[in-house]
């Protein structure tokens, strides 16, 4: 399919002075695309220039469309000398080349320069014409539609669920060749900038090639990341769920949606909610299987894989025969998948029968240098080896398939530590192949899925069980075995029945390591690897008994190497499903009750836990119903488990408590300390502090528990940056360093956000780095949500008075006591309203003042301000139209970062110029909003003594264009009512 591409330069505004003596420019643009470069005339001594330049045409393939980006570059001219590079703008064309899409890219880039930063803006047309090449051999991929959201994107329908794609291109990296030495830092970025954007494009159209021989159309929970690997050369992968897409272009596609995902999902059958995942459950006894091998090129696995407990196998022998079928159609639909994977972690109703728990693998090797970058076979053949885990510890519970699949490394000189982690379930066939399966079948499964608890029963066979588990029976059908406590890395399916609020779970760990080279360093690194990732789930499992609730969602667990420490953060929503037992508490046990003061010690931490076990149930609403074991069921017919269940963080302490469980009434944690000390440390991990009174957190889309959002969003990012004593440093100094650097941020956030109050933190994304020795980073991205407690509080009255209405003629007397127990409820605030400062508002083109709940700003084509956020939705909006991936790299560098306000200063301006730039970008394409927005990478270096400092930043998302309920119910009330049939009647079809 060649084509024609067109550029026009039309005006520049705010360029810097180059000429000292006028205090002006001569300005001239350089438009390169592949090897053709063509130039504006000079327009001489003008900070605004207007040059209107002819179409400049390319002639190319369409091949060189979707690898090569268009570069135009700002130049000052200079007679006498070379011509002063004023800054660049990297213009994505891919875009434009699939149908829906836009006809053409116009608007105002930032002109960004790596050294200096934004400096002016260029007004810049783009058109792309394509002719029809029906030549099967072509190595494009156009008409292949990426999405970085995790769900099942707005205005579509999924069709055929095909599977997982996955890719990776290699090459060396500029900043370590040996021309380096002698070009410029400027020369360098900008070689480095340019050779990510070619391998990004190559990569995005090989993953395409795959997605069409799967006779797919389009690319969900799309993810790009670079691995910087130093000398050994740079790295591009991708991995994404391969689909196929309807359009959703009836009218009732754009009918107003509630502010409730929850409601929306059920409204719509296949157009997936913003905010809930698929079925998913994990279970409370974690079983860690570690090993680790050495390969001829040194390769060290540890995979990790953590047992949970679900469905039922033999407990229910209703639809036995079913679910034996529902498999074999599932591993039918499957077997034609090399790897069975799915990104997604949130999906449409009825795609996940059953859900056996988190998956988990990691592998140290030893990087060597890339030799022909033509042929990236050992990094495919590490990945290959490391997804064959994942699929062996899916099988062994029961599951064909593994969802909320990701892929990460940590890297530190020589060694990169390889990580991938995932759901495993049982998938409903309709959804992986094109009517194959009988419609009797399906019905008859989806009428043996019970509503709310489906997804927690256990996939497997209860008799054999791979590993030792407490099962029950299912708290809300009372026919299905369930665990205890289930881990997942999805998000929570909407029809899970929740009690109460949930909270964001966090646990970290750090571990100090000798410094070593090669072989010895990867086995140090190795060797502490299963019992990083053992104590990581110990302080998980810890701190859900704490909050008193039993499962967890959206699962991440980062390992992170350095070059004398390792660091470890997982984060997870924490909910209490009805369908799961209630927890049991945790109970202090002391090796020395004849040592008076410290049996009294033992007694008080004992006390403040099940103090602050109680005030948490209390703050997050759990209240669940009491039910006899008698109507729960008969105990399991098999003998007591033995299991490990909690551990001392002293690093004298090496023993494990052992417990046995009785399948009556649940047993407390037992937690036994051998001393004091070990027990403080203890309770500072137990006992973190909550959010202050109206902040609610999670790293989910959706808070559970809440329904009542406002159209009141705002995203921030946040990185901070420490640096250690290199003095007396040990585990336990390196934990509580860590603990009050992300307790810190927390609390900063909290703080400058009070204006919002109530309201919740979504999407919380933390990542760990250890950029250099002794060099702590955390960054920190998510979204600010309002909810109305007053419409929460009246809609709780209005429900109250019509109930007591019916109930008894003495209203008067019966309403005064509910009403006052609800307005007692109400949070105080615990600060002065204050306006809330955050990095995106530090954005040229910042959102401005959002506290008018009143009259909600209207976002449309014609607004300048271009909203980001990392959820999939916008609070009280409609997606309208998906416009294409944005996916940007940046470098920044300085030679004077004290006189940039130091590391603070430094990134606050870069983060707040990335904003700007890709709310540019969104706005040339005719968007007005970023969804899914994700930092991918953000890698500091600093060298203090030399007053320098580099950092590389990574972004992408969905650009969109979105309109408001308000708008939308103007239009719904113009259609005719006949039409508002037949389109919500197109709305409901499904396969």
């Amino acid at each position: 399919m060649p084509g024609k591409l067109k550029v026009k330069i039309v005006a520049g505004r705010h360029l810097p002075v180059m000429d000292r003596a006028s205090d002006l420019t001569d300005a001239f643009v350089e438009v390169k695309f592949g090897n053709t470069t063509f130039k504006t005339d000079v327009y001489l001594k003008s900070l605004n220039p207007q040059w209107n330049s002819e179409w400049f045409k390319f002639e190319v393939d369409d091949e060189d469309l979707q690898d090569e980006p268009l570069q135009i570059t700002v130049l000052d001219h200079d007679t006498y000398s070379a011509n002063d590079a004023i800054g660049k703008v990297y213009i994505d064309i891919d875009p434009l080349l699939y149908s829906e899409a836009a006809t053409v890219i116009s608007g105002w880039f930032p002109i960004y320069d790596t050294i200096h930063g934004i400096r002016g803006e260029i007004n810049v047309v783009v058109k792309v014409d394509l002719f029809n090449d029906l030549n099967r051999f072509r190595q494009s991929s156009c008409g292949v539609k990426f999405f970085c959201t995790t769900s099942i994107p707005k205005c579509y329908r999924a069709v055929i669920i095909h599977g997982f794609v996955e890719e990776l291109v290699v090459n060396e990296d500029p900043e370590y060749q040996w021309i380096d030495r002698i070009r410029t830092p400027r020369a360098s970025n900008e070689a480095r900038q340019r050779l990510i954007s070619l391998m990004s494009g190559e990569l995005q159209r090989k993953i395409g090639l795959k997605v069409l021989e799967m006779r797919g159309n389009a690319v969900v929970g799309y993810l790009q990341c670079f691995d910087l690997e130093g000398e050994s050369g740079l790295v591009v992968r991708a991995i994404g769920t391969a689909c196929t897409l309807d359009k959703l272009s009836s009218p009732a596609a754009f009918l107003p949606a509630c502010n409730s995902p929850s409601k929306e999902m059920k409204e719509s059958p296949l157009a997936h909610p913003p905010s809930h995942g698929c079925r998913s459950t994990h279970n409370s006894p974690i079983h860690t299987a570690t090993g680790s091998r050495l390969t001829q090129n040194f390769s060290v696995s540890v995979p990790t894989l953590i047992y949970t407990g679900m469905g039922s196998g033999s407990a229910g022998k209703e639809g036995g025969p079913f679910k034996a079928l529902l498999r074999q159609q599932t591993q039918s639909a499957l077997e034609q998948r090399e790897f069975p994977f799915f990104t997604l972690t949130a999906f449409p109703p009825g795609f996940l029968v059953h859900v056996g728990g988190v998956v988990s693998a990691r592998s140290v090797k030893l990087l060597d240098r890339i030799h022909n970058p033509d042929e990236p076979e050992t990094r495919d053949a590490w990945w290959a080896e490391i997804r064959q885990e994942i699929k062996s510890h899916a099988k062994a519970l029961g599951c064909h398939a593994v969802v909320g699949y990701s892929e990460s490394t940590s890297i530190c000189e020589e060694v990169c530590i390889l990580s991938a982690s995932g759901t495993a379930a049982v998938l409903n066939p309709r959804f992986l192949q094109d009517g194959t399966v009988e419609g009797c079948l399906e019905q008859r499964i989806e009428e043996n899925l019970p509503a709310g608890c489906g997804f927690c029963h256990i996939p497997y066979d209860e008799l054999n069980m791979p590993f030792p588990a407490h099962l029950t029976y299912c708290y809300n059908c009372r026919k299905q075995k369930v665990p205890d406590v289930l881990f997942t890395t999805i998000d929570l399916p909407t029809d899970a029945t929740v009690v109460g609020k949930g909270c964001l779970i966090q646990a970290r760990l750090c571990r100090l390591k000798k410094k070593a080279q090669a072989e010895a360093n990867a086995t140090a690194i190795s060797n502490l690897l299963p019992f990083m990732e053992y104590e990581v789930h110990t302080q998980l499992m810890n701190k859900l008994k704490l909050k008193g609730m039993n499962a967890l969602f959206g699962l991440r667990i980062q390992i992170t190497v350095g070059e004398n420490m390792l660091m470890g953060l997982a984060s997870a929503t924490a909910v209490y499903l009805a369908a799961l037992p209630m927890p049991g508490g945790i109970q202090i046990a002391g090796k020395t009750p004849s040592d008076g003061s410290y049996e009294q010690h033992i007694s008080h931490m004992q006390k403040k836990i099940s103090d602050t076990i109680a005030k948490n149930k209390e703050l997050y609403e759990i209240n669940p119903p009491e039910i006899s074991e008698e109507i729960i069921g008969s105990p399991i017919p098999e003998p007591k488990q033995r299991s490990r269940l909690l551990r001392s963080q002293s690093e004298s302490s090496d023993e494990v408590t052992e417990l046995d469980l009785s399948h009556g009434k649940k047993d407390a944690f037992v937690l036994e300390i051998d001393d004091t000390d070990a027990m403080e440390d203890v309770h500072s991990l137990l006992t973190d502090v909550p959010p202050p009174s109206g902040f609610y957190s999670c790293n989910t889309e959706i808070m559970p528990g809440i329904n009542n959002w406002t159209s009141e969003i705002q995203m921030f990012t946040s990185v901070r940056v420490i640096r250690l004593s290199s003095l007396n440093l040990t585990n336990q100094a390196l934990n509580k360093n860590f603990n009050d650097l992300c307790e810190n941020l927390l609390k900063s956030l909290y703080f400058k956000l009070r204006s919002m109050i109530p309201c919740c933190l979504c999407h919380v994304n933390f990542t760990v780095s250890l950029p250099e020795d002794e060099l702590i980073q955390v960054t920190v991205t998510a979204v600010a949500i309002t909810f109305d407690k007053n419409q929460a509080l009246q809609t709780t009255k209005t429900h109250i008075e019509k109930s007591l209405q019916r109930a008894s003629t003495d209203n008067e007397e019966l309403l005064q006591f509910p009403l006052e127990l609800c307005s007692d409820s109400l949070p105080s605030h615990p600060f002065p309203p204050a306006k809330a400062v955050t990095v995106e508002k530090a954005s040229p083109m910042g959102e401005g003042n959002f506290r008018n709940r009143s009259a909600p700003p209207c976002a449309n084509s014609t607004v300048g301000v271009v909203k980001m956020t990392p959820l999939s939705f916008i609070p009280g909006a409609k997606i309208t139209k998906y416009l294409g991936i944005i996916n940007m790299f940046f470098i920044r560098e300085t030679t004077s970062l004290r006189e940039e306000g130091g590391v603070s200063g430094f990134l606050h301006a870069f983060i707040a110029e990335v904003f700007a730039m890709v709310r540019a970008h969104v706005a040339a394409l005719g968007g007005n909003a970023v969804v899914s927005y994700i930092m991918k990478q953000c890698v500091f270096m600093e060298n203090p003594n030399k007053n320098q400092a580099q950092c590389l930043i990574n972004v992408s998302g969905d650009a969109v264009i979105f309109v408001r309920e308000s708008e939308l119910e103007v239009i719904s009330t113009q259609q005719p009512t006949a039409n508002c049939q037949q389109s919500c009647a197109g709305g409901e079809v499904t396969t």
